[in-house]
């Protein structure tokens, strides 16, 4: 909501604001302390503290929040808890019908992939999470309080042709739900028939908007790293008045150990198996979370076979890296070419000085890898026409920052999640950074190397 220049005070949440001032970009940290401006001009600030006119003096404005105060324990008596709570429990849950689907898909060659009509792939972990997590969402706060924004709908599974992949949806939700009590969430009755689970995926139909409240789904994001048996996530966000409150990103492939994401997953199976884990051990798989105005990211491990899940199950906190020189840091970018266009990040890593190989991964694996502190910098420039959409960045952009990172698009805006369900008005691309000092960096070399692109 804008502010007045008569207005003294406002409360800001923990993540990195971007201020633009006399056409120079500064970002700051809007923890206790206070934000001054002092010189007659407009003032571009992010969401979190709002829009400034024109100022005419210096004006301080008190941030009202103690990160520090913020603690795992404390989040029982905050807003959102039982949101949190509700859709970490639901990512769990769907982590782990995709890792079934997944080790399916890759053992038996099984033709459960579709082609969309833009030929990206889909299989039945996209529709069997949908429904899940759409089922699960409804039955917690009720069908009529529940408005989800998701990637698949049921034009392709309803189809005469895709009957057999409806009948492994169906079978695959009823399997994941009736594990529900395992997760601490009620599961149905009885089994669903394939009308309610084809119910409880069309559910999924909101588009979105500048009001009210929503959760944002991608069921699989990285569906092509999916069938290849590489990284992929699933992330669910809430989004309330166009700002993203939590976001919750599973990540059922990330290793532990960081220096295996630069070895295709597949890769790291094979060595893997050479020295199984044990049934307590933490070798790969992860769900990371935040709350918006925390300051604080967590981690889970994904719950073990035949264990039970006790919140916070074994949470630990997530800081992004304290690296600020370009030469040290990583960058992450997506692997497909078709995505972003890996000719003009090569460049722009190299005018800024980044030195290392950059990290192809696919999916919001690569906002888990900046909010872990695996890498610092993430960069996306899709190709003119292309348009992003909020399930694909909701959930880990509210992480990164509250892990202490900033996300902007290139020309220094926070992402606007209030115009339906794509990101309209984003200036270029998305670029995560693990601090304001690189983000600035990248920004300054994305302006100054961008009219020569072909983009």
């Amino acid at each position: 909501m804008p502010l007045h220049c008569s207005s003294m005070a406002i409360k800001a949440s923990h993540n990195l604001g971007l201020v633009k001032l006399n056409n120079k970009r500064k970002f700051i940290i809007n923890h206790v302390g206070t934000v001054s401006f002092s010189k007659t001009h407009h003032h571009r600030i992010s969401k979190p503290i709002g829009c400034l006119s024109k100022l005419s003096q210096t004006q301080s404005f008190t941030v009202m929040e103690d990160p520090k105060r913020l603690s795992l324990s404390s989040l029982q008596s905050m807003k959102h808890t039982q949101e949190l709570e509700t859709a970490v429990r639901a990512v769990q849950m769907a982590c782990s019908l995709c890792q079934k689907v997944q080790e399916s898909l890759i053992s038996k060659s099984s033709a459960v992939v579709q082609s969309k009509d833009d030929n990206s792939p889909v299989t039945v972990a996209d529709w069997s999470v949908q429904a899940t997590v759409s089922w699960i969402l409804s039955e917690s706060f009720g069908s009529s309080n529940v408005s989800i924004v998701a990637e698949e709908d049921v034009q392709n599974l309803s189809k005469a042709k895709a009957a057999g992949v409806l009948e492994a949806v169906v079978k695959t939700v009823n399997d994941c739900l009736a594990e529900a009590p395992r997760f601490g969430l009620q599961g149905p009755k009885k089994a669903l028939g394939t009308t309610e689970v084809l119910e409880a995926i069309s559910r999924c139909n909101s588009r979105g908007g500048p009001t009210g409240r929503f959760w944002a789904l991608d069921p699989v994001d990285g569906t092509l790293g999916f069938v290849r048996g590489d990284q992929y996530a699933i992330a669910l966000a809430l989004i309330e008045d166009g700002e993203v409150v939590l976001g919750v990103l599973g990540c059922p492939n990330y290793p532990m150990r960081k220096e295996w994401l630069n070895y295709h997953h597949r890769y790291h199976r094979i060595i893997s198996k050479l020295t199984p884990p044990t049934s307590e051990s933490w070798d790969k798989g992860c769900v990371i979370y935040a709350r918006r105005g925390s300051g604080e990211a967590w981690m889970q491990p994904l719950l073990h076979v035949n264990k039970n899940f006790l919140w916070p199950n074994s949470a630990k906190p997530v800081r992004v890296s304290s690296i600020d020189n370009p030469s040290l840091a990583t960058f992450c970018e997506p692997v497909e070419k078709a995505n972003s266009s890996h000719s003009f990040t090569a460049g722009l890593a190299h005018s800024v000085g980044l030195r290392k190989q950059p990290l192809r991964v696919y999916s919001m694996v690569k906002y888990a890898a900046i909010a872990r502190g695996d890498a610092e910098i993430f960069m996306k420039f899709a190709r003119a026409g292309y348009k992003e959409k909020i399930w694909d960045h909701a959930a880990g952009v509210v992480i990164i920052q509250e892990a202490g990172g900033v996300v902007s698009d290139a020309g220094g805006c926070p992402l606007d999640f209030s115009k339906g369900i794509y990101l309209e008005g984003l200036d270029r691309g998305v670029i995560a950074s693990a601090g304001a000092n690189l983000h600035d960096k990248i920004i300054r070399a994305v302006d100054a190397s961008w009219d020569s692109s072909s983009l």
